[in-house]
């Protein structure tokens, strides 16, 4: 797997690239938004509906810098476009797990002032519940033409896009994460982003207690134990607001493409 290395951004160093999975060892102007089988479990309702939390991700996003982090190796461009990324499109069976919606808010910055970055592409992937991949072939499980927990979105005139999926579970080697990507431009003058999304470790224990994530045992790594979140991953926490229907988040990401 090929690393990744960026330029130093305002108040942020973009970290090197680092494979991982294999290998054991969450505002400027983007929001980014990462996995068990089983059956499908509610979050606990609060009076903070998910519809309130996404409409207050419509403000107007602060510019955030944050970090690259690795690929992984489990990025497949299937080329999905889709917002809830939940189902397999080869059976149309869905995966359960805890919902979660993700709002990306993307941004460039300026010298001094941030924009909008409309017609970004942003894809996501993660695990299910029990820790699984789709479309690729692992030691402990093989999902070649499966597509579930996958998809892009392009970012509106706002530069926001927003994906609807399942709080991730966990596997072996890596804390609970989501991994994203952002691309711009054209063929000519390409700009790529990828990073990963964290989760409160709290808030983890508590989904995870659920089904269908309880099925998968106790996880063995939390995020002070991640290598790869222990370069700068505390920029990349995703903040969750519960609702009757689940969780919600915004994560702003100001991009610096020149």
């Amino acid at each position: 797997m090929k690393k990744h290395r960026a330029n130093r951004l305002i108040a942020a160093v973009l970290l090197r690239r680092r494979d991982v999975l294999g290998f054991l060892a969450g505002t400027i102007a983007v929001s980014l938004v990462g996995c068990f089988r089983g059956q499908s479990t509610s979050a606990k309702p609060t009076s903070a509906p998910m519809q309130a939390a996404t409409q207050a991700a419509a403000t107007t996003p602060s510019c955030v810098v944050r970090p690259q982090q690795t690929e992984g190796p489990y990025f497949v461009d299937e080329g999905l476009d889709r917002s809830d990324i939940r189902s397999d499109p080869a059976d149309g069976s869905v995966k359960q797990g805890v919902p979660l919606r993700l709002t990306f808010r993307v941004s460039q910055v300026g010298t001094t002032s941030c924009s909008p970055v409309a017609g970004a592409t942003i894809d996501i992937w993660h695990c299910d519940a029990q820790g699984v991949y789709s479309d690729v072939r692992d030691r402990n499980f093989n999902t070649l033409g499966k597509k579930f927990l996958r998809g892009y979105q392009v970012t509106n005139a706002n530069g926001t896009a927003e994906f609807v999926t399942i709080y991730p579970g966990w596997y072996p080697g890596r804390t609970v994460h989501i991994h994203f990507k952002i691309r711009t431009g054209s063929a000519s003058q390409h700009y790529e982003f990828t990073s990963q999304l964290y989760f409160d470790d709290a808030l983890t224990e508590q989904v995870h207690a659920q089904p269908p994530y309880a099925a998968n045992g106790q996880r063995t790594l939390k995020n002070d134990r991640d290598g790869i979140f222990r370069e700068d991953g505390k920029q990349l926490m995703l903040q969750l607001t519960q609702g009757a229907q689940g969780y919600a988040g915004t994560f702003d990401i100001g991009l610096q493409m020149s």
